[in-house]
Parts: C-alpha cells; sequence; structure tokens
C-alpha cells in the first residue's frame, strides 16, 4: 500500500528502518556512501554518558541546554549535533563548545562517531522511527520527543527493535516523570477509589492567531536547508517554509492536537489507572478558525473517546482555540481520584463514606520537568532504573493515537486486537 506521501511505500520505508544503514537508501541520500555505524563503548556505572543530537531546533537545543545544567553533576557530555539546516547546526555547535567535526548534516554521520554513547532525537515526528530503529541497532539508547512515531506501523517497529537489543527508549512526555501519577497509581492499585469507571483530562490552549504558526525565519532557504532530506519518506515537494517552520499544521508530518499535546495527557493518566491497550477509539474534530480558508489541515477542536478491557473508559478533549478544559480525574465505583498540580484527592462516593477515608495529600517528588525526565533516562542507562515513559507505556499511547486520528478522518469507531497487535 503505498500512502499518501508518495515517496517509499509503507513496507518499503519500514523494511529500510529495519536494517543497517549501510543497506539504506534514502531521499537525497541516495548516491551517499555506505555507511558503518560505529558500536558504542560498553558504559559501567561510573562512565560519562556522551550524549549526540539529532534535531536542534527548539525544543532540541532546549534538550541540550537541560543536559547541560546537569552535565556536572550527571557525569554528561554533549559531544555531538545534528541537523538539516546550516544555522540551526551552527547555533547547537555553539550551545554545546563543539568542533566542526562534531556538527552533522546527516544523522547516520552521527551514528558512525564512536565517541556518542546515547542519542536524543527531537526531530518531527516522520523521522522519529527511523532515527530511533537505526540508534538502537546500533547500540545506543534512545530519548525520542513524543509522540513515539507518526504512524502505527512505525511504532510497532519501534517496540519490536526496543525489545530486541533491551536498551533504554524513554519517549519525552515529561509530566510520565512527575512524581503524582505514581502515587495515584499506588493509592489506585489499592482499591482506595474501587474499580476504575473513567477517567478524564484535557490539553487546551487558545491561540488567535492560530497553533504551530511559528515565525519564518527568512534566512532559510532551499540552498542551506537540506529540504528533500527533511522531507525523507514523505511527499516530495518543492521548498516550502510554511511546512518547513510549521510543520505541525500538516498531516504528512504530525496529527497537530492529537499527537503533539494529547501524549501530555494520555501517558501520565494510563500510569495513574494502569496501562492497558485500547479495544475501541472515538475521535471528533473540526477547524473552528477560518474553516472556509482554513490554513492547517490539522483539527484545532478535538474530542476523544477510549475503551479499555478492563471496562473503564477514558474522555480526552483539546482545542487550540479554548484554554478551558476538563479537570484531570479519575472516577471509582467507591471514590473519585482528582488532581491538580501535586496535589491529589481522594473524595468518597455516598454510599462508601464510611468505609473509603477522605485524602488530600500534596505529593513530595520529582515535578515532571525536562530536567527529571532526562535524569530518569540517565538513570535507566545507568543502573537500569525502571523508565518513566517506557516503550511499552509509549505504544499503548501510540495505539490510541493513532486510531483517534484515523477515526477522525474516516468518521468511524475504530477497534483494536491486542492480541494480534491490529486494527480491526
Amino acid at each position: 500500500m503505498v500512502d499518501e506521501r508518495k515517496g517509499l511505500t509503507r513496507r518499503e520505508f519500514l523494511k529500510a528502518a529495519g536494517v543497517t544503514a549501510a543497506g539504506m537508501v534514502v531521499s537525497s541520500l541516495a548516491t551517499s556512501p555506505a555507511f558503518s555505524l560505529a558500536p558504542p563503548r560498553v558504559l559501567g556505572a561510573n562512565d560519562r554518558i556522551r550524549i549526540g543530537y539529532i534535531g536542534v531546533g527548539g525544543q532540541g537545543v532546549s534538550h541540550m541546554h537541560t543536559t547541560l545544567s546537569m552535565a556536572q553533576d550527571l557525569n554528561l557530555e554533549l559531544v555531538a549535533v545534528c541537523d538539516v539546516w546550516d544555522k540551526r547546526i551552527a547555533h547547537a555547535q555553539g550551545v554545546a563548545n563543539l568542533p566542526a567535526s562534531k556538527a552533522y548534516h546527516d544523522y547516520r554521520k552521527l551514528l558512525e562517531d564512536k565517541d556518542v554513547d546515547a542519542v536524543l532525537i527531537a526531530t518531527p515526528e516522520h523521522w522519529h522511527s527511523r532515527i530511533a530503529i537505526e540508534a538502537l541497532e546500533s547500540g545506543r539508547p534512545c530519548y525520542i520527543e513524543k509522540p513515539m512515531t507518526r504512524h502505527l506501523d512505525e511504532a510497532l517497529k519501534l517496540r519490536e527493535a526496543a525489545k530486541r537489543t533491551k536498551l533504554p527508549v524513554q519517549i519525552g512526555s515529561q509530566f510520565c516523570s512527575q512524581a503524582i501519577w505514581h502515587r495515584a497509581h499506588d493509592l489506585i492499585k489499592e482499591g482506595r477509589i474501587g474499580k476504575i469507571v473513567w477517567s478524564q483530562g484535557s490539553y487546551s490552549r487558545n491561540n488567535p492567531s492560530g497553533e504551530w504558526n511559528y515565525g519564518i525565519d527568512p534566512e532559510a532557504n532551499a540552498t542551506n536547508v537540506d529540504w528533500k532530506s527533511w522531507l525523507g519518506p514523505c511527499k516530495q515537494r518543492p521548498w516550502d517554509p510554511e511546512r518547513y517552520f510549521r510543520w505541525r499544521k500538516y498531516l504528512d508530518y504530525s496529527a497537530g492536537i492529537l499527537s503533539d499535546l494529547f501524549p501530555h495527557r494520555l501517558h501520565p493518566l494510563m500510569i495513574a489507572i494502569g496501562a492497558e491497550y485500547p479495544t475501541k477509539v472515538a475521535c471528533v474534530g473540526t477547524i473552528i478558525l477560518n474553516p472556509d480558508h482554513p490554513d492547517r489541515e490539522v483539527a484545532d477542536n478535538t474530542q476523544l473517546l477510549i475503551e479499555f478491557p478492563s471496562g473503564n473508559t477514558m474522555v480526552i478533549a483539546g482545542a487550540t482555540c479554548n484554554e478551558q478544559g476538563l479537570q484531570d480525574m479519575v472516577r471509582g465505583t467507591k471514590a473519585t481520584m482528582y488532581f491538580g498540580g501535586s496535589n491529589l484527592k481522594i473524595t468518597p462516593e455516598r454510599p462508601y463514606a464510611e468505609e473509603i477515608d477522605e485524602l488530600s495529600e500534596n505529593v513530595q517528588g520529582p515535578g515532571g520537568g525536562m530536567n527529571d525526565h532526562q535524569k530518569n533516562w540517565i538513570d535507566a542507562i545507568r543502573t537500569g532504573a525502571k523508565l518513566a515513559c517506557d516503550i511499552e507505556l509509549a505504544t499503548k499511547v501510540q495505539v490510541i493515537v493513532c486510531l483517534a486520528e484515523k477515526s477522525w478522518r474516516e468518521g468511524k469507531m475504530m477497534k483494536f486486537d491486542a492480541e494480534k497487535m491490529k486494527v480491526i
């Protein structure tokens, strides 16, 4: 099956993603010499971890600054950067104080670098799976910005690679490192709210000029951006700065609210209730701002309903044109759990007021920032510590995200068979 991107078929893309880079052909790199991925060092508990960054736009550079802030305490080093735009490469090179030899245009060259022990990926979504799979096959742990991947088949392929290599893969949904969700999980497991009935959450903003309309740098052009490589497996098209800088608005590269914002609610709630694959997913979405002449392909108003095998359901709502969302909560047969910052509250249902104690707790521990989430990844690399957003949790969430997009675009409820790992 060939998808709307008109490049490689999905089968060809995934086949390419599962092999070593020496056998790959991709966009403008088709005539490049074969690559030989360098195996990393075997790390001891006290060894310095040397990190390479692939994708050094705004989020990627934020990760670099985060690493720098912890580098001395955690024995970390920023050793390589990679991007398709010369200006971003130069800026990241300056942030990390790197020589030109450690600044790459081609991520495969970074994976050849023997000094790189681990890889942080902050590219657009349509590149996540290929880069991550190759990094894992080369023996390098990965931190991948959310969402896990752009498409469902890519997520399942990445999960296979993570299981096969047994390397730590952290998905960059940083609220998963917030202590309150793990405390909630323990309380729910103890039976403090009874059997889960349904949970809810939202991620809403109000941007009058339209979300993801980031500034377009006039210095970027077809001569200093490797546009063909940036497009990668997607439909090839002439240089388009609108798509390059505002890619989250276009379905080739993103699902908008569903893939950018909803993982921030789905991952933490799934930690609290106990993650399952969904059985049914239904989603609606509309474009509210300028619907007759939209500047985007993705919805700016979206609601999602999920059913799980245990019988509980989840509602997630979001908009980028109204910031009034739903309170995060989990309803049980005996009590309801409420979340607010680091505050966790349990209120018993009237029939169980004598059985269930009310609880109001300010949960102490990590606050769920980028520092906490990166540190958790580093701890997993060094000591095997449990990841806050590991490949299993991330895959379950990615199934929901991808089925939600499919439901919205096709106007159908989607069903999932977790035994066969297939959409029904």
